[in-house]
């Protein structure tokens, strides 16, 4: 394979981004407002914000946030396997575990998804560019 039929990490980013906000949305009928992803060191770093579904609100709305974080909880656990199987078909990397967490105050979820390695990447021309100019500066 060539370096130029590698992704760079900005599409990764942006591919992970797109498909991740549709597969909420598909499996949850719950669109987060936006979703950011960011690929580094053998890691996807996901966050969502707007993430806290309806019945997740109703049920703060009437105290009950045990039940909210508990219902929150156990779906992202169902969903794990499906969002790591969508990780791995994006970066081409295999999962190897999911951590998640949620704030209900800010309605943002984050998920770290740790990769058996990094993915290959392809340098982006901004970044060579800025690469280049630092090590210019450096001589």
């Amino acid at each position: 394979m060539t370096s130029t039929a590698l992704p760079t990490r900005g599409q990764l980013e942006r591919t992970l981004s797109q498909r991740v906000q549709a597969f909420y949305r598909t499996q949850l009928g719950h669109q987060p407002s936006r979703v950011q992803c960011h690929i580094a060191e053998g890691k996807v770093i996901i966050v969502l914000e707007n993430s806290i579904t309806k019945p997740e609100q109703l049920l703060l709305e009437n105290g009950q946030e045990e039940l909210a974080e508990k219902v929150h909880n156990d779906l992202d656990k169902a969903l794990h396997p499906q969002l790591s199987a969508l990780i791995e078909e994006v970066v081409g990397v295999k999962v190897i575990d999911v951590l998640s967490d949620a704030t209900f105050d800010t309605g943002r979820s984050g998920t770290i998804a740790v990769l058996e390695e990094s993915p290959h990447l392809r340098e982006s021309q901004s970044r060579r560019t800025r690469e280049d100019s630092i090590a210019g500066d450096d001589e």
